[in-house]
Parts: structure tokens; sequence; C-alpha cells
């Protein structure tokens, strides 16, 4: 395309130089320019991008889009924008046919549950045979296309390619997750949302953020701008948990009609004759199109607030209640979310991603519920990040378990004892009995809290000291198959380490070892 097509929907920049200058690829990174790059100069927290404009040419930049004209090079068309990353985002979506504008787009934001309702509604539009592409944490996917998730909501020239890429595999629809740096960076800019879903507000990411104030005012760029009626998309939805304290204000802050949800209280969408047990959950769903009765596979309260979100979006885009309910019901896990292991030893184990303080609290309050044997948590907080939460996240598990372990999670540069000693600091008060490891067996009956450093370590005293009907929770890492220690990363997934766990448990326990 050139330069002039891909302003055509930014009347404000101004074009200095050839606007027929022809553009084969977009980036923000000088290193990864190439003959016939547009290159995005843009201010960022440690650099500017206006200092390797002369880089960016020298390495074959057809144009260069800035905001800072003392920066403009001698040689090479540019234009000025006011805001570079809007502006990147908008011509991202036109540079690649601006998928999202002639498809369904429900963008989910929150602290938790983002994964697990994405895996939800990407199976109701299944069954209202929408097929979906679906990027967040994990992947971005549809079908048998993977794209490696480098950010949960990558950089917009990342992002506006993967949605071409999905739709020419065939995705009729795309839903994502939508994080606040994502929202703050305005990598979505150029998204045409025709549902935002708003799904919680709690304690994370305030290494960036710094306030909470901070933090919602990112989280509320979803619905307070990006969620506008447009030509492109003139009927816009938010879906909103009431169930959540900043749920109101979400809802006076939006900019289309909006769809309520929660548990508690009077929404549009809620539950009733609620049952919720080891084997899942179900319940009657009330909406504003009717209701109907469905029977889930997962578990907690925490997740039926899920359900309530994927379905409250599938009203907002008029899916028929039989597509919502067939989802519901088709829909079983979501890797690393209350993810079972299998095992011979009649132990309920589960990893989870759970790495906040309210994460972590719902999980174990939905364990705590169905339990008929004893919680033992194995979790740990990652380095280089918001260290405010670490003893709140440990105080939770402690109380909350029969016995927590303490461990690593991922301590990147930080010392992994410094972080088990914040941790601990939440842990003092509650006067548990701290259990040396070579204390434990599985007859251990005073709840208490033991610190073990190697997170290999420490999910295999879990497993040795669990009995049958006990529950195992392995948090923080959930679908993560790495760990890092210092600036390395290395394999390692809950999930197997678990799973060997048990191997190695029944081979210590039978006949022929004893």
């Amino acid at each position: 395309m050139t330069l002039a097509e891909l302003l055509k929907e930014l009347p404000e920049a101004e074009i200095h130089g050839a606007a027929t200058a022809t553009i084969s690829s977009l980036t923000c990174d000088s290193r990864a320019v190439t003959r016939g790059s547009l290159f995005f100069a843009l201010r960022g927290v440690s650099t500017d991008g206006h200092h390797y404009i002369e880089k960016a040419a020298a390495a074959g930049a057809a144009a260069v889009i800035l905001e800072d004209s003392s920066a403009a090079p001698a040689d090479l068309p540019w234009a000025r924008v006011t805001d570079g990353r809007a502006a990147m985002g908008r011509i991202s979506a036109i540079f690649n046919g601006d998928p999202t504008a002639t498809r369904p787009l429900i963008g989910i934001t929150g602290t938790n549950g983002k994964t697990t309702t994405t895996y939800l509604l990407e199976a109701i539009l299944a069954a209202a045979e929408l097929p979906a592409a679906v990027l967040g944490t994990i992947s971005y996917r549809f079908g048998a296309l993977t794209i490696g998730a480098s950010h949960t909501t990558p950089e917009s020239t990342e992002l506006q390619s993967a949605f071409r890429q999905l739709a020419e595999a065939g995705a009729q629809a795309f839903v994502m997750e939508v994080s606040s740096h994502a929202l703050e960076q305005k990598r979505v800019d150029g998204c045409h949302f025709d549902v935002g879903i708003f799904s919680n507000l709690t304690r994370d990411h305030l290494d960036y953020h710094v306030t909470m104030e901070s933090y919602l005012n990112a989280k509320s760029r979803l619905f307070g701008e990006l969620l506008r009626p447009s030509v492109k998309k003139p009927l816009r939805c938010a879906v909103i948990n009431r169930d959540d304290p900043y749920g109101d204000e979400i809802i006076r802050r939006s900019v289309c009609p909006v769809i309520t949800f929660g548990i508690r209280g009077d929404c549009d969408v809620r539950p009733i004759n609620v049952v919720s047990s080891v084997n899942g959950i179900c319940a009657t769903m009330i909406t504003p199109t009717g209701e109907f009765y469905f029977e889930s596979r997962l578990l907690g309260r925490f997740n039926l607030s899920n359900i309530l979100a994927a379905t409250a979006a599938g009203i907002a885009i008029n899916l028929p209640l039989q597509a919502i309910k067939d989802g519901i019901e088709n829909h079983s896990t979501v890797p690393g979310r209350m993810e079972r292991v299998p095992n011979e030893a009649g132990v309920i184990c589960l990893v989870d991603y759970a790495h906040t303080g309210d994460a972590l609290e719902n999980v174990l309050a939905t364990l705590k519920e169905i339990a008929t044997g004893r919680i033992i948590t194995v979790f740990g907080c990652g380095g280089d990040r918001d260290n405010g939460k670490r003893p709140i996240m440990g105080k939770i598990a402690a109380s909350m378990s029969d016995l927590a372990i303490v461990t690593s999670d991922n301590p990147r540069t930080e010392n992994p004892q410094t972080i088990l000693q914040q941790i601990r600091a939440g842990i003092t008060s509650l006067e548990l009995r701290e259990y040396h490891p070579d204390e434990l067996t599985e007859d251990f009956t005073e709840r208490g809290v033991t610190f073990c450093e190697n997170r290999r370590s420490a999910i295999q005293q879990a497993i040795l000291v669990a009995r049958r009907d006990d529950i195992v929770l392995l948090a923080g890492k959930g679908h993560e198959d790495y760990q890092i220690i210092g600036t390395t990363k290395y394999h390692f997934d809950d999930r197997e380490e678990a799973a060997a766990a048990f191997a190695g448990r029944v081979a210590t326990c039978s006949p022929s070892t004893k």
C-alpha cells in the first residue's frame, strides 16, 4: 500500500514528501526494519524512537511516522501525528485489511477470568456456527493455526497481522483478552469491538500502574473510548460484572448500552438454583431473552461468574439461547485453569494460574466448598514484580489451606529467599505451625506451613503427603511451561512435575520397593 492509502483515515496527519511511497511492512522497532518498512518513531518508557530514525532509514525504511517534526528525516517521506501509538493501531488495521471491521470482536478485560471466558465464548460461538479465533495469554489460534503469544495483547502491528492471518484461515469472529498494558499503550486502537466485557478489578500490575486508580483508568479505556458507536460498528455493548466493587464505576464511564451480570443482586444475566460440587456447576440462567438450565464441568463460584460473562456477551450479539447453553455444556477445561492432573492415588490435583490475591482466594474458597479431604496449596510469587501482594497471598494461602507450601514461582533476578521472606510476613500473625519438610508425612494433623525454595521439591512434597480425597492445588504458573531464574528461562511445567511426582509416589509405595 502507499503511504497516502495508509493515512486515509488519519486526516490530522501532516504528510511531507512523496505520499506515493510504497509500504511493504510496519514496525516500531528499528532492528526489525527492512526495505520498504514504515517506521513508527514512538516515545517509550525507557527510550525514544525518534532517536532511531536515522538507523531505520539506513536499514531501508520507506517512510516514517513521528510526533516530533524536529527529528524528521531529510531524505524520506514522513508524516507527523499527535499520537503515534494510536496512529500505529489504526494504520496497522488498514494495512492488514481491517479484519475486525467486518467480523464480530469481543474483548475481555479484568484482573482474573479473561482466559476461561474466551474459551467459553469460543465454544458458544462454535455452537452458534460462528467459528471464532481466540487471542490471549496462552496463544492466538483458530483451528489448526496457532500463532505464538508474545504478550496477552501484542503491539498493534503484530495484533492486526494476527487478525488477518486468523481471518484468512476461516475465522468468522474474534474473541480476545485485552490487557491493561495494551489499553494504556493503545495497542488495541484500530480494533472495532462489538462487545467489551469487564470481569473484575483486583490488585495486580501495580509495579507498572502504581495505583489502583491508574489501573482502573487503563481498563476503563475499553468502555469509555473504544466502545463508542461508530459507522463501522454502530451497535456496541458493554458487559459488566456488578458483583465487582468497580462494576458501577465502569458502567458510569461506558459510552454504549450496558448488559450487567452477577451472582448477587438484580442483574440482567444471573443464575438461580445453583448447585456446585466437585463435578461442576449446574443452575438455571436468567437472561433478558429467556432462561435455560445448564450443567458445566467447570468448578466454583468464580467460574460461574465467567459463565455469566460469556452468556451476557452471547446475548449482546443476539446469539440463540440454545447455542449459549450448548457452548457452556460442551466446554470442559482451559489449560492451566483448575486443570486436573490424573493420578491413581485418589488425590484431586489441580493446576491453576492464580497469581493474585483475589484469584487465589477465589480458587481456595471454591475448594473449601467442595472439599471432602484436606487442602494442600503450593504457591509462590514472581520476582521483579509487585512485591506488595506477597504477604497478602501468603496470608490467604496459609489461612485457607490445611498445609501451605511456599516456594518459588519465577524468581527472575530477585533472590528467591527474599521473596519467601516477604510472603512469610503475611503468615506470621496466623501463628500456624511451621513444619520442617522432614517432619511432614501424610498423617500430619495440625494446620501449618512449610517453606521450600525449589518448586520441583515443593510439588513432590505436596503429593507425597496427600491422602485419598485430599486436594492439592499447584497455584501461580498454570499453563506456563517454563521457570525464569535470573535471566534464563528453563523448561518447567507444573502438570508434568505433578505427574512425575505421582509416578514416583506409586513406585515408592509399590510392594517391590518396600
